[in-house]
């Protein structure tokens, strides 16, 4: 198998216009990289929008795939890793990269939302596209849907990104890109790929309006990605699910290949001087043999993304890829952190993290207890209202010693922090604080907390993404513990 690392500087021939059923194609041409966001902007994004404002067409996979034949098919260039489900899948993406990317491949990354730069979804091992080949890139695509709006209607904010990503990716001649599910997987827009092989994370209920109230409606969604002939992997969950998954694999012809029933794998968790608290795996294939790697991310429920990452691995081996035991192991220790209890602040100490389901915020309480030392946390709380709103609140209640409640700034579906702050009373008859920014949260948790005690700002991707953009301004412009990011 062939092993490229496409240069960072170097710029494919741009061919400005292209023949589309005997129709000239003219790429849209952006006054700056500004203005390529301003159109980027206007179009409908269902991250950010309520559900009940979008519309029955908005998710269909005739108009992706109009778009990508307008560009002359750039996704069948390439060669996949496909990446679902409701927690995790963006920690196994980045575990699997990372370690691809120690073992000599070009590889692009897909995935949403970002945390403080859109460029970030569309990667190339840790290097995102630039800021001309992002204006560049959206002037081919943008012009690609305009010329098949006609016949399926305006394209959407991610069906834009995913048509740009796979024809940067295909310019570059990457070797293999691992794509992040956006939304479910059955009507994604990333499911027009047919993958090497693929894996889906933990079901949770999430996005119900969409997908569907029940975890078996959801998981049904998410085995949507399963594709005739390929392998999907995945680890034991609710017998509901479990029991679509098998159905679905079964009715499409897909392999369903589940950790530690048809892959030999287990994991522990220990503590050592070097790692202090962490967890490690193994597993065993008849082409692989991974002993007591030690998982990248804290917390003891990445053990099963990191299997899942290593089983993808596998997979790859099995389909020509060289993905040797060492190289792995060296890449899997250079993940990235990306939002996963990521330190964005030195004194005093603020973890940012995107957990947003009950399950992620229990398992993100975990994880500290587990992973970090501290006196006191105080927890600066901002989620959709689309959310299990009651059940996070639960859940964040149990760690922390103060809650700061706020909203992330420009999302419509984030909730009212003052209607946060009445749940959370009456659940757990407790006080706590509101403050209608995130800035003015931050600096209030700021001034309550000492030298040992930890700030966490956390229940959303785009809080999480907030914090850390203003952060990284702020200490940009000044030093020192004085928190004050600019408004």
């Amino acid at each position: 198998m062939p092993k490229t690392t496409p240069a960072d500087n170097q710029t494919p021939a741009d061919s400005d216009n292209q023949t589309v059923s005997g129709k000239t194609l003219r790429p849209k041409r952006f006054a700056s990289y500004e203005t390529a966001l301003k159109y980027l902007d206007s179009h409908i994004n269902v991250e950010r929008s309520r559900p009940a404002h979008l519309k029955e067409d908005t998710f269909q996979l005739a108009r992706m795939r109009a778009i990508l034949e307008a560009l002359k098919d750039p996704h069948r260039d390439l060669k996949f890793v496909h990446v679902a489900g409701s927690k995790g899948k963006g920690s196994v993406v980045e575990m699997a990269a990372s370690a691809l990317t120690a073992c000599g491949y070009g590889v692009g990354v897909y995935t949403s939302p970002h945390l403080t730069d859109i460029r970030e979804r569309i990667r190339i091992g840790d290097q995102p596209v630039s800021i001309d080949e992002f204006a560049r890139t959206l002037g081919h695509v943008g012009a690609a849907a305009e010329s098949v709006a006609g016949d399926h209607g305006p394209a959407t904010y991610f069906e834009l990104l995913t048509a740009m990503a796979f024809r940067y990716f295909a310019e570059r001649a990457v070797d293999i890109v691992v794509v992040e599910v956006g939304l479910g997987g059955r009507l994604d827009s990333t499911n027009v790929i047919t993958p090497e092989c693929s894996a889906i994370a933990a079901i949770h209920l999430e996005h119900t309006q969409l997908l569907g109230d029940t975890l078996e409606k959801i998981a049904r969604e998410k085995a949507g990605i399963m594709k005739p002939g390929v392998t999907t992997y995945t680890f034991a969950q609710d017998d509901a699910v479990m029991a679509v998954f098998r159905e679905t694999a079964e009715a499409v012809g897909a392999q369903l290949k589940v950790l530690g029933e048809d892959v030999d794998f287990s994991w522990r968790f220990e503590a050592s001087p070097e790692l202090g608290p962490h967890a490690r795996v193994c597993l065993a294939t008849e082409h692989s043999n991974h002993e007591h790697l030690p998982v990248p991310l804290p917390g003891q429920h990445q053990a099963v993304n990191c299997g899942l990452a290593l089983a993808l691995l596998d997979g790859l081996r099995q389909r020509g890829f060289d993905t040797s035991e060492r190289p792995v192991a060296v890449g899997l220790e250079k993940t990235k952190r990306y939002g996963r209890l990521e330190e964005v602040w030195q004194t005093p100490r603020i973890l940012v993290d995107g957990a947003h389901t009950p399950e992620s915020v229990h398992a993100l309480v975990k994880s500290i207890g587990a992973h970090i030392r501290y006196d006191s946390m105080v927890v600066v709380f901002g989620c959709a209202a689309d959310k299990d709103v009651v059940g996070m609140i639960d859940k964040i209640g149990l760690g922390a010693d103060k809650i700061i409640f706020t909203r992330a700034t420009g999302n419509p579906r984030a909730m009212d922090p003052a209607e946060l702050q009445r749940l959370y009373s009456e659940r757990h008859g407790k006080m706590a604080q509101v403050e209608p920014t995130l800035k003015d949260a931050i600096n209030t948790a700021a001034k309550s907390v000492g030298r040992g005690d930890l700030i966490l700002v956390t229940g959303s991707f785009y809080l999480a993404g907030e914090a850390k953009a203003r952060l990284q301004d702020a200490a940009a412009k000044k030093a020192g513990s004085q928190v004050e990011p600019k408004g």
